[in-house]
């Protein structure tokens, strides 16, 4: 399920906080990441527990995320949520032609 909705569901989950819930779109996409950091974590943690977190290959994944996901804050908070809106619905139309056609 998560090649289909994306490992946290954010591409089902915010639409549907968005609407059902009357969440304002910061609120929603915060909600869908805290998600999945809590997912994340917990796997690390079962990992770790067995012994197989590979630093290395830990670091070549986790550092561009925790860069990534400071720059993509930043550039939120810069952002209207109306403007948000639009540039998540068109990620959403974008990978829905994607998955049609692909």
């Amino acid at each position: 399920m998560s090649a289909v909705f994306g490992v946290g569901g954010g591409i089902v989950i915010v639409p549907l906080l968005l609407l059902a819930t009357a969440f304002l779109p910061r609120e929603a996409a915060a909600t869908s990441l805290g998600a999945v950091a809590i997912t994340a974590l917990g796997g690390v943690a079962l990992y770790a527990v067995r012994g197989e977190v590979r630093v290395g290959h830990a670091a070549l994944v986790g550092i561009p995320a925790i860069v990534g996901a400071l720059a993509g804050t930043a550039l939120q908070q810069r952002l209207s949520g109306a403007v948000l809106t639009f540039a998540f619905s068109a990620l959403l139309g974008g990978v829905g032609i994607w998955m049609l056609v692909g």
